[in-house]
């Protein structure tokens, strides 16, 4: 099996959880899908990187990140693929808020001021949380060339309403899942 298939059955035997669940959007669900299961495990994060490189790789930016906490480990794991590349990558983290103490930053990492990022996510359902990062990140001068995620719960139409390619490594229907 190839990244893309190994990395499909780590989801579907480590992340996905039976049993109900509110989601951040507010809306209830009979499963969740944990990722941080997977992103921050030892032998599938490196995969979760190789995976969203492969995924965007026709598109050319030089940093990854989205908001804090579901984008944290994807940047992470990108980043790490892409040293063991030719493309150098640049992360950062985007916070929620911004700090009000220290460099009073929104945006953590190297600057992102006039640079071609990707904002990422574990996984989406409405689009919110990668929105609200793509919002700081505009703020901060940089210019987002895409929005990809693990996994898409339903978020594609409002990210791709907001004017930016949006792509997805695995779907509901590819893990079996029914939304």
């Amino acid at each position: 099996m190839g990244d893309h298939d190994d990395l499909r059955k780590f989801i579907s035997d480590l992340a996905v959880v039976h049993g109900r669940v509110v989601l951040s959007s507010g809306r209830e669900a009979d499963w969740y899908v944990d990722l941080r299961r997977v992103t921050l495990h030892h032998r599938a994060a490196p995969l979760v990187g190789r995976v969203l490189r492969d995924l965007t790789a026709d598109w050319e930016y030089d940093a990854v990140g989205g908001l804090t906490l579901g984008a944290d480990p994807v940047a992470g794991a990108m980043l790490h693929a892409a040293a063991e590349s030719d493309r150098p990558l640049d992360a950062f983290v985007v916070r929620k808020a911004g700090k009000a103490h220290g460099l009073q930053r929104r945006i953590e990492g190297p600057d992102v001021a006039g640079r071609r990022v990707l904002a990422v996510e574990d996984t989406s359902t409405t689009g919110g949380s990668v929105l609200t990062a793509v919002e700081a990140l505009r703020e901060a001068g940089a210019e987002i060339v895409g929005v990809a995620v693990i996994v898409d719960r339903g978020a594609g139409d409002a990210v791709r309403a907001a004017g930016l390619p949006y792509r997805a490594a695995y779907t509901l229907a590819d893990l079996g899942l029914v939304a």
